[in-house]
């Protein structure tokens, strides 16, 4: 009986000491994914240099 209640109290012991290391594990994760990321948005610019038949032909007039 007394057995029991002390392999109960050491499983209870590791559950709660491989959670806390589990913790610990994934914030040092996304502290290093912090780090890591960069903060700063670059604005993608579009080019479009693709000219429609309409606009072609304006541009021609205009000329």
């Amino acid at each position: 009986m007394i057995s029991k209640k002390i392999a109960k109290m050491r499983d209870f012991r590791l559950k709660i000491i491989l959670s806390a290391l589990l913790a610990l594990v994934f914030s040092l994760i996304f502290i290093l994914l912090a780090f890591v990321l960069p903060v700063d948005k670059k604005e993608v610019k579009i080019i479009n240099n693709h000219k429609g038949k309409l606009e072609q032909i304006s541009d021609s007039l205009k000329n």
